[in-house]
């Protein structure tokens, strides 16, 4: 395995691709491992060359990659926007009240009770905003699935399968409601031509100021740790 030298010095995975027809160089959003993607035929000195010339982006890259926060009591997790503060909670249900995520039962499992808690709210969101986008634009979605996926925030398949990343819902209300937009647009246009954009402008009038919020902030929501 190739490593950069420097303070710290860098592991990189070379991969040979058949596929590939150009160098990339990729920083994982899940554990921050690097990639050098190589075509096949090139010689490993050529990339290594490539990998130097490229070592201030990567060290960057790495700098501003957001810090992972394992969720238990005491950590602060973003609700709809709002950064909530976990804490132990009485009853059956997880519930938010003032600037508290309350968890109740034994604090070794609140990780998975508010990820539960997360999903479902996330699916109350999302169906709720498909259907209304879906009434605006006189569509109808077929299924509505969620996944934990971090290459995109949904999708939307040709037989009108909608996919969204759980995750949505710690973001702003306005930043999922515009991906649902956006995943409702493919049902009229199953494109990204300027008559998709149009679509999803009249579905969602401020998505330019949502698509900047998911490029900037979006990486922080895949940050937080569940398991």
């Amino acid at each position: 395995m190739p490593r950069l030298a420097g303070l710290p010095e860098v592991e990189i995975t070379l991969r040979r691709s058949t596929r590939a027809r150009r160098l990339s160089l990729r920083v994982s959003r899940v554990d921050g491992a690097v990639t050098l993607t190589v075509p096949a035929r090139m010689r490993e000195g050529t990339a290594l060359d490539f990998l130097v010339q490229q070592e201030d982006w990567l060290r960057r890259a790495l700098a501003a990659r957001a810090p992972v926060t394992v969720v238990g009591m005491g950590a602060q997790v973003p609700v709809e926007g709002r950064l909530l503060t976990v804490a132990p909670g009485s009853g059956r249900a997880v519930r938010v009240e003032g600037d508290l995520l309350l968890v109740p039962g034994p604090t070794a499992g609140a990780a998975a009770r508010v990820a539960g808690f997360l999903k479902a709210l996330a699916r109350d969101r999302l169906a709720a905003a498909c259907d209304r986008h879906g009434a605006a634009l006189g569509r109808r979605h077929a299924t509505l699935t969620l996944r934990d996926t971090r290459s995109r925030w949904g999708s939307c398949g040709t037989t009108g399968k909608l996919m969204f990343s759980w995750r949505l819902v710690m973001a702003p209300p306005e930043v999922l409601d515009y991906v649902a937009a956006h995943e409702i647009a493919h049902l009229a246009e199953m494109n990204h031509s300027p008559a998709f954009w149009a679509v999803t402008a009249r579905l969602c009038p401020g998505h330019a100021a949502c698509r900047r919020w998911l490029r900037t902030q979006g990486e922080a929501l895949h940050a937080l740790r569940f398991g």
